[in-house]
Formats: structure tokens, C-alpha cells, sequence
């Protein structure tokens, strides 16, 4: 393969597992003249597995805005790039966003080379029929704005796809747990394509006592999905005091008032009354 004179490739590289690389991405990586990698270090282990002998560069969140410029720059002398990340594909949760828009804005070509995927890989797994799905990435780390965002999503009827670190996956499922409702049901999967990968399913209600049962069970890293919102018809009969129950149990009045609206789309004012009923009975 010859690389495009003054073309930026993204090419998506394994989450794990250094066999996954596709064939197309080998020939770009052996092509091109510029390898732009998040960790200079973990694309050269690839790179060694494969025998490719490559000059690269460093692009990293701390540096991504120099380094769009001065990969712009190497383009307009006819250079070819490949950007790559530590795993999976560039500028989904990973550097490179920045990278992409400066090459686009400058009028170069940008070529996608596909692969290994965090997300696929989990839905694919997950046995969740739905075809749709939303991908949030990260979820904030502060316990409020977590929570904020995830009140947003509870009537979302597609399936919900997170990524989330060893050290905030308890905290973190137990507020999908709070806020979407303990029986939906969540896979968790860490360490995907990995010797440890993991793919546990189970009702939200379980999965932080499946978490907390052993300590690898909080290891690597995560990629957690969760049914989407049951849709309710006008038509159908809504247990209003059931799910207020449920909220109230886990969260102040007004919020748990809001919830309820948007799960079961009835009347904000019959279901705020009937949640001061059900805290007067309590």
C-alpha cells in the first residue's frame, strides 16, 4: 500500500488483545510517514508485534491543540499521518477530536480506517435485543453532576453505554441503580478482548453487591450497558404509586416527582399529589 500524499488516517487500534489489528491498519501504519499516538509507548509494543518500524510523535490530552498544528504543518509538506490512541478509536473519549477538526478546517483528507470497538464489543455480548443505543462515554465524576446527567436519560428508550474507571464503577452504578431503578437490567464488562474479560448481566438492584462480592470484580477497565426506558402508551394502566414508591425511597420529593413524569408521562400535578400522599402515609 502507498499512503495518501498530505492525508491524516485515524485508525482505530485493539482495546486489548494485540491480534484484533486489522489488516488495513497494518498496511497505514507501515505506510505512512508520521505516527501520531497518545502513548508513544503502547503503539510501539503494537508496532514490535508486527515488526513496523515507524517515526512517531506524541498527541496527547495535554498537548493536542500544539500538536493539531503541527501535524497540519507536516501535511502541507506532503506528509502522510496515522493517529492512533492507546486502544479502540481515536477521538471517541480518547485524544484526537482536535486533531481531526484542524486537519478538516485546512482542507486535508481524512481517512477512517476502522476496528476494535469497546462499545461493539459490549453490545454485542450484552443479549439486550434493542437495536438502539445511546453512547455517553464518561460519566462525570462528581457525584451531583453524575447524577444530574443521568436524571436526563431516564426516558430514554435506547440502550444507555458507559465507559467507567476501576476506581468510580461502584459509585457509579449504584446512581444508575438510584436513578433508573433497580430492575433494569445492566452488563457489565471489564477487561474486554483481555486474559480477565468479564461479562456479567444482571438487574441494577444486584450489580453493585456483584461488584463488591470480589475484588476482581472492580478491576481494568469497564464499558457498562443498561436497558433503555420501558415505553409507555397513553393507553396502557401506570402504576403512578408503585414507581413513586420506588423513587422516594432514594431521592427528595420534587426529584422524585420529576422522575416519575417522565417515566410514566402522566400529569406532574396528580403525581405530585399523590407523592405527598405517599410520604404523609410513610
Amino acid at each position: 500500500m502507498k499512503a495518501g500524499t498530505a492525508t491524516l488516517y485515524v485508525v482505530a487500534t485493539p482495546i486489548g488483545n494485540l491480534s484484533d489489528v486489522t489488516l488495513r491498519a497494518l498496511e497505514v501504519l507501515r505506510a505512512v510517514d508520521v505516527i501520531a499516538a497518545e502513548d508513544t509507548r503502547m503503539t510501539a509494543r503494537l508496532l514490535d508485534r508486527h515488526g513496523i518500524a515507524g517515526k512517531m510523535v506524541a498527541v496527547h490530552e495535554h498537548n493536542e491543540r500544539a500538536s493539531a498544528e503541527r501535524i497540519t504543518g507536516m501535511l502541507a509538506e506532503g506528509k502522510s499521518v496515522a493517529l492512533v490512541s492507546d486502544a479502540g478509536t481515536p477521538a471517541i473519549s480518547d485524544p484526537g477530536a482536535c486533531v481531526v477538526a484542524a486537519v478538516r478546517a485546512a482542507g486535508y483528507p481524512v481517512v477512517p480506517v476502522p476496528g476494535p470497538s469497546a462499545v461493539v464489543a459490549a453490545l454485542s455480548a450484552s443479549g439486550f435485543e434493542n437495536s438502539r443505543f445511546l453512547f455517553c462515554g464518561f460519566l462525570p465524576a462528581r457525584g451531583a453532576e453524575r447524577r444530574g446527567m443521568l436524571t436526563d436519560l431516564v426516558a430514554q428508550p435506547a440502550m444507555l453505554v458507559f465507559y467507567e474507571a476501576p476506581h468510580r464503577v461502584v459509585e457509579c452504578v449504584a446512581d444508575l441503580c438510584a436513578i433508573l431503578g433497580g430492575e433494569r437490567e445492566i452488563v457489565i464488562a471489564r477487561e474486554l478482548t483481555k486474559i480477565h474479560e468479564t461479562i456479567h448481566r444482571c438487574r441494577l438492584a444486584e450489580a453493585v453487591a456483584w461488584l463488591e462480592a470480589d475484588d476482581n470484580h472492580r478491576r481494568g477497565e469497564f464499558v457498562l450497558v443498561v436497558a433503555g426506558a420501558a415505553q409507555v402508551h397513553a393507553s396502557d394502566e401506570v402504576d403512578y404509586d408503585g414507581t413513586l414508591k420506588i423513587l422516594l425511597e432514594e431521592l427528595p420529593l420534587k426529584q422524585a416527582v420529576a422522575l416519575a413524569v417522565k417515566l410514566t408521562g402522566g400529569s406532574r400535578n396528580v403525581l405530585y399529589q399523590r407523592a405527598l400522599a405517599l410520604k404523609g402515609d410513610a
